[in-house]
């Protein structure tokens, strides 16, 4: 069963909300940091992305860590933050598009990530890993969550929802986009003991996104240990918990630089070897993907080629395990291994991907300008597809998920004192 954790979270201030939380480091480049901070320089990218002031260095450099730790310290020093004086859980509700999500802010615990009792469904990168793992160490803070999903009745996320009613937010911050970000602290000893309970009847927790950043905090605390410096602080690491039928999930889409020497109806006569293949007249391009009905049983595939749209599909094997049954797994070994030699998604620069949430126009311009040969439009995996895959202790291909809601970073932040 898995352990929550409430913590004595360090806040921004209540005239900072608006200007201390920012996106996460990983969704935005050094050159896009320096801009946002040049704009505003109360940004927490400021010690999320520290190579954005000093793009003269390499970001790998000693310095840039210090640099980050040192951009923290000042911030603090600055009063942009708040230190809670008891330990509380925090409730974080996203407005998005007239939706609320609603997730609880909580520390869990990397003896449960390391035995997986918190499981996982993506391989880490060893560059990324050890960047996060000298970056927490360096600021001693856990500045961004994971997201984890939990499998729940309905009776977690209803009484996250009743108590985040029940209150005003501590701090609320709008995005760029116009998305609502609100923080609702927990620190009623009858409220925390209860969720804490709820939690306790949890038996797995699941890693959406942030990967990297668990296995970074696994990484801090086993340095930690190793150098005789470790705390409690350090066997923990704070997470937002969702539960798994209340997020959203996109598809990543797949653009296609050339067609390995075959010209489009070459492509085709070999793709309909594997697939139906069957023209669309129609398709609204601006909408984020092509609405299907689908039981599960087949394998549905969207493909654009020269100005045409194309449906593609296949039986499910019934016999496949959680990764096969994936529209990712099957185009990966038909089509992208076995007709376009694109043996590595992950390395290969003949593929680029695109995240479901952008509108099919967006997704197929760089197809009609002829950057691209091609564009495969993937549909979504289901919640409960990540959940199988993770139980059955396999690993996704890469870019399989895209998640929504998309959280900040500095809404509110766990020290490792």
């Amino acid at each position: 069963m898995v352990s929550v954790y409430p913590f004595t979270g360090l806040r921004p201030a209540p005239d900072a909300y608006r200007s201390v939380p920012s996106v996460p480091y990983d969704v935005i480049s050094a050159e896009e940091a320096a801009a946002e901070i040049e704009k505003n320089e109360r940004s927490l990218l400021r010690v999320i992305r520290p190579d954005a002031e000093l793009m003269d260095i390499d970001p790998h450099d000693d310095r840039i860590y210090a640099r980050a730790a040192e951009m923290f310290a000042k911030m603090k020093a600055e009063g942009l933050f708040i230190e809670d004086d008891t330990p509380s859980f925090y409730i974080y509700q996203i407005t998005l598009d007239g939706e609320i999500f609603t997730g609880l802010v909580s520390c869990v615990s990397v003896a449960e990530y390391n035995d997986d009792t918190i499981k996982k469904h993506e391989l880490t990168r060893y560059d990324k890993e050890e960047d996060r793992t000298r970056h927490i160490d360096a600021v001693s803070a856990h500045t961004g969550q994971v997201f984890l999903l939990y499998k729940d009745s309905g009776l977690i996320h209803q009484t996250l929802v009743s108590i985040a009613a029940a209150h005003t937010p501590d701090g609320e911050y709008i995005s760029a986009g116009g998305n609502l970000h609100q923080i609702f602290r927990v620190a009623d000893p009858s409220d925390v003991e209860k969720i804490t309970g709820l939690f306790a009847g949890i038996p797995n927790l699941y890693i959406a996104d942030g990967h990297h950043r668990a296995k970074s905090s696994a990484n801090v605390l086993e340095r930690r240990l190793s150098e005789g410096r470790a705390t409690s602080d350090a066997e923990k690491f704070m997470s937002v918990l969702f539960a798994h039928d209340s997020v959203r999930i996109y598809g990543y889409h797949r653009l296609i630089r050339d067609l390995a020497g075959m010209n489009a109806d070459q492509f085709l006569g070999d793709l309909s070897l594997r697939f139906t293949i069957t023209p669309l007249k129609k398709v609204d391009v601006s909408k984020n993907m092509i609405p299907v009905k689908n039981d599960g049983s087949m394998h549905i595939i969207h493909l654009y080629l020269e100005s045409q749209w194309y449906e593609l599909t296949r039986p499910v094997d019934p016999a496949a395990d959680a990764i096969s049954r994936l529209d990712v797994s099957v185009l990966q070994e038909l089509v992208l291994d076995d007709m376009l030699a694109i043996f590595d998604p992950r390395g290969d620069p003949r593929i680029s991907f695109v995240g479901g949430i952008a509108p099919l126009a967006d997704v197929i311009r760089d197809v009609d300008n002829g950057e691209f040969s091609a564009a495969f439009i993937m549909q979504p995996v289901t919640a409960q597809q990540v959940i199988d895959v993770a139980d059955a202790g396999l690993i996704m291909p890469p870019k399989s998920t895209w998640f929504e809601p998309k959280l900040l970073s500095g809404m509110v932040i766990h020290e490792i004192r």
